[in-house]
């Protein structure tokens, strides 16, 4: 890591010499009007329905999203609701998916489970109605709870069908969704007090650095005037309000998205994202923003962590791994941590690998592909439509639904930030303008094939509206230089970009 970064040596984080400014008598605000309560002495805690209670009274506080600190080690006689089995008025109804799958079972073993995640992985411990349940990778109480550790409590739904988080905004037809997890919650235990500005350190991994509110450079914001669609505020507040679980590396994540905290689907991820990355940039008091600059850079932070603990989304299918490398970016800018975006080459993106340089059929150069989805996928927009074979037209259906819907207002993000070349993918941001050209240069060349009625816009208004306003007064910035491709067996290759390359 960088020596930006908090220092981690020996498993201590050294911030003991920043204590004396930040352990206050009684509660402070921070920065631009947060309120950060000073630390307590309790013999438990709560957050979003669920209680840690201690085997004695110890040290507790808050970070500046609210989550919980503990300060130990401690032991952790119990959570509440407990974990254990399922009642017995419990019935599993499990609906295939469009594909004739599912990753759900009637299994009555475990709810409301707990988890220390040092890795990312297939496997979680928190409900076995999930085939990704393993009992061994689950806690149990009392547990002895160490410092640089983090304990994720869960509370599970009785049913399976429940509804989906998005529902507010109805973004889907689908008002429900099958789905174990109601909600989560994460109590992190230091060796001492943490700054009173402090964010929490990621849930996964063993590596807490402590980033502070009070270093956020908020001159990086810009102040643009709101276009007409500008949704809620609290709306999109209350979406980073509590943590996203993340660490199951496949479309099995999407059944344990606990549809209090977050979207189950990798597309929603991106949308919501998107829009949150735009709303910061609009011309409104600093105060208006802090909550949600707020929940931005925390989701940044855990995605770095999981990113360390081997976490990756360049893999999966669809759209299931969507929307996790902004939040990473944005926070190591605000933070001017530029250890947080120094990852390790298994951190992958489907923004990345799903895009690339070739010779398209009608004359793009930024091309798609899917990469996996049942099994591998090929590439296919070097031909025709007519010779697409079954799976070509799945892609191509995948395109259009379920990608560039939710990259446009993190590529136009990233624009305004100057943050192409720390992007390190050219082809996204060229791939995201052939996707919103109001022009189609490739008319005369499509023959009997029109443009698809999707491209040009995404399914928020804000997001377009932000785009025809902005895309053009971005700041003048090089590209990164480093155009590669995506391979099955061979990771990222050189990808040159045509000399000729029209978007």
């Amino acid at each position: 890591m960088e020596t930006g970064l908090r220092e981690y040596a020996g498993g201590r984080f050294d911030f003991v010499a920043r204590m004396a400014e930040a352990v206050l008598a009684a509660a402070i605000f921070c920065s631009a009007g947060t309120l950060v309560a000073a630390p307590e002495k309790a013999y438990e805690v709560s957050q979003y329905g669920i209680t840690w209670t201690f085997d004695r009274e110890v040290e507790v506080g808050r970070f500046v999203n609210g989550d919980w600190w503990v300060v130990g080690p401690v032991t952790v006689e119990s959570v509440s609701p407990a974990p254990g089995e399922a009642t017995e008025e419990e019935e599993a109804v499990i609906r295939l998916d469009n594909w004739g799958n599912t990753s759900l079972r009637d299994d009555r073993r475990m709810r409301n489970g707990s988890m220390i995640i040092l890795e990312a992985g297939p496997h979680q411990g928190f409900d076995s109605r999930s085939n990704s349940y393993r009992a061994e990778t689950g806690v149990g109480f009392p547990l002895r709870l160490e410092p640089h550790r983090s304990l994720v409590s869960t509370i599970s739904n009785k049913s399976i069908e429940n509804q989906n988080f998005v529902h507010h905004i109805m973004w889907s037809s689908e008002r429900t969704t099958q789905v174990v997890l109601n909600t989560a919650a994460v109590l992190t235990c230091l060796e001492e007090p943490p700054p009173q500005d402090a964010f929490r350190p990621p849930y996964a991994g063993i590596e807490k650095p402590l980033f502070r509110l009070g270093d956020v450079n908020w001159d990086l914001l810009l102040q643009l005037e709101p276009v007409e669609n500008t949704p809620s505020w609290e709306q999109y507040e209350r979406y980073f309000e509590r943590v996203w679980l993340d660490h199951i590396p496949n479309w099995n994540q999407g059944a344990l998205a606990p549809n209090e905290n977050q979207p189950g689907y990798g597309r929603e991820h991106g949308r919501i994202t998107s829009v949150a990355a735009l709303l910061v940039h609009l011309d409104v008091p600093r105060e208006r923003k802090e909550k949600l600059v707020i929940g931005l850079i925390q989701r940044g932070i855990d995605l770095w962590g999981l990113a360390g603990a081997g976490a990756q989304w360049g893999t999966q299918g669809g759209g299931h791994g969507n929307g996790r490398k902004w939040p990473i970016l944005f926070a190591s800018l605000m933070l001017d941590e530029p250890g947080l975006r120094e990852l390790p080459e298994t951190a992958t993106f489907q923004e990345d690998t799903q895009t690339y340089y070739g010779e398209g059929w009608f004359g793009q150069s930024a091309l798609y592909w899917m990469v996996v989805h049942h099994g591998r996928r090929e590439r296919y927009e070097h031909k025709p439509p007519e010779e697409w074979e079954r799976w070509d037209r799945s892609t191509e259906s995948y395109r259009l639904c379920c990608t560039a819907q939710g990259w446009i207002g993190n590529a136009l993000a990233a624009r305004l930030m100057g943050a192409i070349e720390i992007w390190n993918h050219d082809a996204f941001f060229d791939y995201c303008d052939r996707w919103m050209r109001e022009d189609d240069p490739y008319a005369g060349r499509r023959g009997e094939h029109e443009r698809p009625a999707q491209e040009g816009r995404t399914y928020e208004r804000f997001v377009d509206e932000m785009w025809r306003a902005y895309r053009d007064a971005a700041p003048e910035q090089p590209m990164a230089g480093n155009p590669r491709k995506w391979m099955h067996d061979e990771g990222w290759v050189p990808n040159p970009k045509p000399d000729d390359a029209v978007q």
